[in-house]
């Protein structure tokens, strides 16, 4: 578990900068209750892509090869993309051969996920220029499919400390996704 935000901060920007060279991409769930400063540690930095090639994999490998980043589920880039990426199954990044943090990197799945890209935001009061899904998306993730006590404090958390921008329209629209295509 880590809980050094400076060092999670880093982690996740020097990820996310290689990435948006190739694709877009949010940074989902836990990371942004901490980055909005929620106390608490993580092991891990959910990251969701937009589907590529595997030409354009094979650069995006190569470039986080060069930067320190390894995956875990193989060194080889054809079967990470082929067995792994293109099957929708998420693959983990470590750095400087340190286990945690990782980042966990999956492929948009379906409409939902598509619909996250498309309203991703970088949230000033983050400090880390980095896409995020949403508040509203990460509050009815946690409210509508995850339910887990730690999922509803990371809730109540952005509810307060986003209290004035919340959309609950957006917040409800967003329930009705997850249950269409998660529940």
């Amino acid at each position: 578990m880590v809980t050094d935000y400076n060092y999670l901060a880093n982690f996740c920007q020097s990820f996310c900068e290689i990435l948006e060279r190739y694709t877009r991409y949010i940074v989902v769930s836990g990371f942004l209750v901490i980055s909005s400063g929620r106390s608490r540690g993580t092991e891990d930095i959910d990251v969701i892509i937009e589907p590529i090639d595997l030409d354009i994999y094979l650069k995006l490998h190569e470039e986080l090869k060069k930067n320190q980043f390894q995956c875990l589920q193989s060194s080889d880039p054809n079967e990470i993309y082929n067995k792994y990426l293109k099957e929708k199954i998420p693959i983990r990044f470590i750095q400087n051969d340190k286990l945690i943090p990782n980042i966990e990197l999956k492929f948009a799945k379906d409409e939902l996920d598509e619909y996250q890209l498309k309203t991703r935001k970088k949230i000033e009061l983050t400090e880390i220029n980095v896409f995020f899904s949403s508040i509203e998306a990460n509050i009815a993730f946690k409210e509508e499919l995850l339910k887990t006590p730690k999922d509803l404090d990371d809730a109540r958390h952005l509810r307060i400390v986003y209290s004035g921008e919340i959309d609950e329209k957006e917040i409800e629209k967003l329930k009705k996704m997850i249950k269409k295509y998660r529940l």
